[in-house]
């Protein structure tokens, strides 16, 4: 039993990891663990974690690798499905009894789709694929196995589905398969100190937002959770097994949904010593917040997503813009950093509405944040509305980003086209960081440490150079409109 997981190469810094709610190419170098195909892989004997982007690994040193594996499971996504099958295919043409499976939320959704998008597909994995990959390497019959679509003959057939998870103890840990297979100090993310590592507590998210992918795709809207003193457990070991960790991140979807949980695990976190960080909602108290900052946590990741109430609800965030402001300054009293995020093109966004959400950012100013587009992925509500109420700009609805792996406008709306929605990143980013507080804070961080400073100044590069390259993908569009 060998098994090749594999993200395979693809756009020069495209980011397609776990932790990645939209894969793409980011502003600066930002690069998540690829923990969907550590968990499989620690499941299987013998199977080896190849994560491409990061490590700068390209299709001829993958098809090295790849030829000595029976079983090769790749990664995919909807932007980056037809370069994922430009490889499958390669694969299979060098060692064509190779099985090759895809596996991820557009698998989920699309099963047939996916399979008929190339011969080099042997099978993909829907739903929760965990077991479903084990099985598959443990050479099962195609027909036993649940949760697993599959091609036979001239056909495509779709087992039963296959049951979620809920003792989540079950799964084994992913700290060897990233010791094993990983070069922790090659993965990035802007907030985030370096080295850091990302892991999973739970699946499943009970929030009902309308673009987030992954709970409506794989991880479901129940939040199923590992105990606390199985994620202690595992902090511990890792805390050995990788002593130059400067940060862990939990990256369940919402960490605090559960709170009594969250705040068992900090407890248990505490005589550790680490520092780590989550996501959460714009939700919680001062006292919650004190509590985890004296059992260390430096950072929230907060989707505040828009400054306008009217879209919050339409997106069904199930948090307020006041409720927002409390928590923030809350959080500024604490001295709990925050990296915030915001999405433009939203439904119904407007100029009005797009000048609303960059105030609302620069009146929150948080340490650090990022600008996205909405992402319409097949499987989300969002995409729903979309197709339903003709927001798509264009006939191939999965068509996201561009070809240099930047996310691109997919929606417009009645006196609002896809081309102002993309422009408008660009303004917000300058408009919120071009400011004496955030190039203070910015300045502060690069004096108290060397290794910051050179960091920051390539990510200042790579911002800028990004933000030149939306000019060049703007003046592309608009030139193919005018044609």
């Amino acid at each position: 039993m060998s098994a090749l997981f594999l993200s395979p190469p693809s756009f020069d810094g495209f980011d397609g990891g776990a932790g990645a709610r939209y894969q793409a190419r980011r502003e600066v170098t930002s690069f998540w663990y690829p923990t969907w195909l550590a968990q499989p892989a620690a499941l299987v004997p013998n199977s080896r974690l190849l994560d491409c982007p990061p490590h700068d690994i390209g299709i001829q040193e993958t098809l090295r690798i790849a030829k000595d594996f029976s079983h090769v499971i790749i990664n995919t996504s909807t932007p980056s499905l037809k370069n994922d099958c430009k490889v499958a295919e390669a694969i299979k043409a060098q060692r064509p009894e190779t099985k090759i499976g895809f596996i991820g939320a557009h698998t989920a959704v699309l099963p047939t789709e996916t399979l008929k998008a190339s011969p080099a597909i042997d099978w993909v994995g829907r739903k929760e694929f965990d077991f479903t990959c084990k099985e598959v390497c443990e050479d099962r019959p195609m027909e036993s196995i649940s949760g697993l679509s599959f091609r036979k003959e001239s056909k495509i057939i779709h087992n039963p589905e296959r049951e979620l998870i809920h003792n989540m103890d079950a799964l084994p840990w992913v700290a060897d398969v990233y010791k094993r297979n990983l070069e922790i100090e090659k993965y990035f993310i802007g907030y985030l100190m370096h080295p850091y590592i990302s892991m999973y507590t739970g699946r499943g998210c009970p929030a009902q937002c309308t673009f987030c992918l992954w709970p409506q795709t794989i991880g479901g809207h129940k939040y199923r959770v590992r105990s606390a003193d199985n994620v202690a457990a595992e902090m511990a070991y890792m805390k050995k097994l990788f002593p130059q960790v400067r940060e862990f991140f939990f990256d369940d979807d919402t960490f605090t949904a559960n709170l009594p949980r969250a705040r068992e695990i900090a407890k248990k976190l505490a005589p550790l010593g680490v520092t780590w960080s989550c996501n959460s909602r714009a939700n919680l108290d001062e006292d919650t917040i004190r509590f985890f900052k004296d059992c260390g946590l430096r950072l929230f990741l907060v989707g505040y997503e828009s400054g306008n109430d009217d879209i919050l609800k339409r997106i069904k965030k199930g948090v307020t813009t006041d409720e927002m402001r409390r928590f923030t300054k809350a959080c500024h009293r604490v001295g709990v950093v925050i990296h915030g995020t915001f999405i433009l093109g939203l439904p119904v966004e407007s100029q009005e509405t797009i000048e609303q959400t960059m105030r609302f950012a620069q009146d929150l100013d948080v340490f650090s944040m990022q600008v996205s587009l909405a992402a319409p992925y097949p499987g989300t509500e969002l995409y729903e509305m979309a197709r339903q109420n003709g927001w798509f700009s264009k006939k191939d609805k999965t068509d996201i980003v561009h070809d240099d792996g930047f996310q691109q406008s997919t929606l417009e709306y009645p006196g609002l086209s896809k081309d102002e929605i993309f422009e408008s990143v660009d303004r917000f980013y300058r408009r919120y960081y071009l400011r004496s507080g955030p190039i203070l804070r910015i300045i502060k961080t690069m004096l108290e440490d060397k290794s910051v400073m050179v960091r920051r100044c390539r990510e200042g590069y790579e911002f800028f150079r990004s933000l030149n390259q939306r000019k060049v993908d703007l003046a592309a569009s608009q030139s193919l409109a005018a044609h």
